[in-house]
């Protein structure tokens, strides 16, 4: 424990400061296009998934394809990505496997947020995409596959490597929120608990204790309201 300690203080010490702190009711800015603005989270896991559920929400008027969601480990930079193509179109990568969901556009939540779940169970390979707490048609890929411990998640860019081969015009523009994930195929579950109305077990990723990592231009700000 105490090696390792110390070696967390020598990666912040080498690549920058590495907050663990509770954003609730802060947001990510992201607020030009660039090559290089993200943030670096840590997952809370020690061995391979056999099941996830990713939940967040995020607020952007891109029309352009842009990356949600980025986890890359050293054999498949496309682990697991949730990759917004176009508008109405969502796809869902695990293990590098595609699929591709169609969502309806213009139903974001008060103030133009959008809500995304995406759940994958290893076992039968269904997959589930909800936006804005409506399930989408589910679909399969990578049965029996399991996604590896051994990677780098990162918010704002698609990686084409492990923490970088950014590309300026596939990163996100726009703000982003409440970023939980289980070792859980539950999504209904995951939104209730993400919500506050459920107790789940222990989460890869909790918004209440996010241990983070900025890198260039990004901005934590409250989140904005009609009534501030």
């Amino acid at each position: 424990m105490v090696k390792l300690q110390l070696w967390l203080l020598v990666l912040a010490g080498l690549s920058g400061a590495i907050a663990q702190t509770d954003l609730q009711g802060q947001v990510f800015v992201f607020p030009k296009e660039s090559a290089d603005a993200h943030v670096v989270l840590k997952m809370n896991h020690n061995g391979p998934l056999q099941n996830f559920t990713v939940c967040f929400r995020y607020f952007t008027d891109l029309t352009r394809p842009y990356s949600l969601f980025s986890y890359a480990t050293r054999t498949k930079d496309n682990e697991i990505l949730l990759f917004k193509e176009k508008p109405g179109l969502i796809s869902l990568f695990v293990g590098g496997e595609q699929v591709v969901f169609t969502c309806p556009e213009n139903t974001g939540t008060r103030r133009g947020w959008e809500h995304v779940c995406a759940s994958w169970e290893s076992a039968t390979g269904i997959a589930e995409l909800w936006v804005n707490w409506n399930p989408l048609p589910r679909k399969g890929l990578q049965k029996g596959y399991s996604v590896s411990n051994q990677g780098v998640i990162v918010l704002g860019q698609e990686q084409d490597s492990v923490g970088g081969g950014f590309d300026a015009k596939q990163s996100f523009v726009g703000e982003l929120t409440d970023v939980y994930m289980w070792e859980l195929a539950t999504a209904t579950k995951a939104m209730r608990a993400a919500s506050g109305d459920l107790r789940l077990p222990p989460s890869l990723l909790s918004w209440s204790a996010l241990q983070y990592q900025i890198k260039g231009y990004v901005v934590l700000k409250p989140l904005l309201s009609a009534w501030q």
